[in-house]
């Protein structure tokens, strides 16, 4: 806790920003990611199309999904052979 303390004075100090509209703003932010993460675990289990997906989280993040879940499966297919 005291690291994010640390985070929101040196936020406050350098944006000039009074504490309430950066809480108010992480806030935000904070709700995004996590509807952006629940729409992409959406996808990648096949619950909506990738379309949908890039409407709600944007292409970008889409094929960030895309190449990570990637990835996994190789590792998981490369550990599952030795």
């Amino acid at each position: 806790m005291t690291d994010t303390i640390k985070y929101l004075e040196t936020l406050m100090q350098e944006t000039q920003k009074p504490e309430a509209e950066l809480m108010a703003q992480a806030f935000q932010t904070g709700v995004r990611q996590m509807w952006r993460e629940r729409t992409l675990g959406r996808y990648l289990r096949g619950q909506i199309t990738r379309q949908k997906a890039v409407e709600l989280a944007g292409i970008d993040w889409v094929e960030l999904a895309e190449r990570q879940h990637k990835a996994m499966m190789e590792d998981l297919a490369w550990a599952m052979e030795n």
